[in-house]
């Protein structure tokens, strides 16, 4: 336990003709080489995440969006634009998978929602990488450390980069860069520091996905259904790499990591728009804790506190003012707190600006991920992701 050498740079391999990956060291700080050639991407998915993805392609100079993948037959044909709330795009979404293997597809932005499909998403982005197309996406959260990554999701996505010579990255918002990078930017300007503390204070009735919010998160459920978020397993597999990236980032050993639960019953009926009516009893908040140990203490924590109601759970901490937000908090010198609340005016709902954030997050990191070396990149194997192809001048 305790400290250990921060991973050490290694050169990266240079990929074969024509994908031509530089040779730069891990984790350097300054930018990629990046091809001048614009590269083209195809969004599979027009979800949550799908939708603020196609506006983030559509305004970066040096990404074409060159097609748009639906599983809704209602949806083809429909303009991107039209599909992802902004202006006409000029290109008409498909149903045909298909697309993604042309060979001028540079990288997918692969935002379906993998927790209701594993097998066939899974199956999805094994032939986008085996065909020779790089990979972006916030799903599959085994691969948000690679290295701690589970069989047989290593060996298949592995398998699949090297026949393709490709690469892909997975990340977001929480889990994602409010969790690796602004923490590890935090720790830079602090001293002394006890713990390291990333939070969502959230009320879940903004976000629009009704099936996770009662089935995954248990809202609505009697409180003695087994919530699959609140698992060991749950919890370990999406915020147990994020505590894995931030001990890799900060150099430390972990002793193991270990989950806190809680959960509190609704006192009243409510009604939610878009959702229904959740009664009383049944589950109003939960409350948990993905801690890594080091020297026996707890030095990096993921919490999040989650209601459906803002009166259940009083003396539990909660957003102010209402909604939710996400919050980094390191406990040294001085104590650090660092505040984040998106606001997505293209959505509506309070998780929009947190869903747009995590779709910039990994679209404004395709030019890195194409000419990285093949394989599942670690976060802290890019360079700096600045927003400079986003910026409006002329």
């Amino acid at each position: 336990a305790g400290r250990r050498p921060v991973r050490s740079g290694i050169l990266r391999t240079l990929g074969p003709v024509p994908r031509c990956r530089i040779a730069l060291p891990r984790h350097s700080t300054r930018r990629f080489l990046i091809t001048a050639m614009t590269k083209r991407v195809v969004v599979w998915g027009t979800g949550n995440v799908g939708r603020p993805a196609i506006r983030a392609v559509a305004t970066h100079r040096s990404l074409e969006l060159v097609g748009v993948i639906v599983r809704d037959p209602a949806k083809a044909g429909v303009d991107a634009g039209e599909l992802a709330r902004t202006t006409p795009l000029g290109v008409r979404a498909s149903t045909d998978p298909s697309l993604v293997e042309d060979h001028d597809v540079d990288a997918v932005v692969y935002a379906v929602n993998a927790d209701f499909r594993p097998d066939d998403s899974l199956a999805e982005v094994e032939r986008v990488l085996s065909a020779g197309t790089d990979v972006v996406s916030t799903a599959f959260h085994g691969l948000l450390h690679p290295p701690s990554a589970p069989e047989p999701l290593r060996s298949r996505i592995g398998d699949a980069c090297r026949i393709g010579n490709s690469s892909i990255l997975v990340s977001g918002i929480d889990p994602g860069w409010v969790l690796d990078i602004l923490p590890l930017l935090l720790t830079g300007v602090c001293a002394n520091i006890e713990e390291v503390r990333a939070q969502e204070l959230a009320n879940y009735g903004g976000y629009d996905q009704p099936q996770a919010v009662r089935d995954l998160c248990g809202f609505g459920h009697p409180m003695d259904y087994q919530v699959p978020v609140l698992t060991d397993f749950g919890l370990l597999t999406v915020w147990g790499p994020m505590i894995r990236v931030l001990a890799d980032g900060l150099g430390v050993e972990l002793d193991r990591i270990d989950t806190v639960t809680d959960r509190r019953p609704l006192d009243r009926t409510i009604t939610v728009d878009g959702m229904g009516n959740f009664e009383a009893g049944t589950q109003g908040a939960l409350r948990f804790e993905v801690r890594g140990i080091v020297d026996g203490r707890p030095l990096l924590v993921v919490e999040h506190v989650t209601r459906i109601d803002d009166d259940c759970a009083p003396d539990w901490p909660r957003p102010d003012p209402g909604g939710g937000f996400h919050r980094v908090v390191i406990s040294g010198q001085p104590t650090l707190t660092v505040t984040v609340d998106g606001e997505d005016l293209s959505e509506p709902g309070t998780a929009a600006g947190g869903n747009a954030s995590a779709a910039n997050r990994i679209v404004n990191a395709i030019p890195a991920v194409c000419d990285a070396r093949p394989g599942p990149i670690h976060p802290l194997d890019l360079p700096t992701i600045v927003g400079s192809d986003q910026l409006k001048v002329d």
